[in-house]
């Protein structure tokens, strides 16, 4: 694979989870859903502390 991690342009808020969702080959939808739902019901896993990290360190698609 020869791909690399990178912010999404199709973005809702910071191209975060659709930057993953291109990585993994998977529906953009999908991931959002899925890293708003392991946010809400995992206490151990700060998901907006990860998502503004993520969002920081990720480098921008071009």
């Amino acid at each position: 694979m020869n791909q690399r991690l990178a912010r999404s342009r199709d973005r809702i808020l910071g191209g975060v989870c659709g930057g993953i969702a291109n990585y993994l080959g998977w529906d953009p939808t999908l991931v959002r859903i899925l890293y708003v739902i392991l946010s809400v019901v995992s206490v151990g896993f700060p998901g907006t502390l990860v998502y503004i990290i993520l969002w920081i360190v990720m480098p921008d698609e071009y």
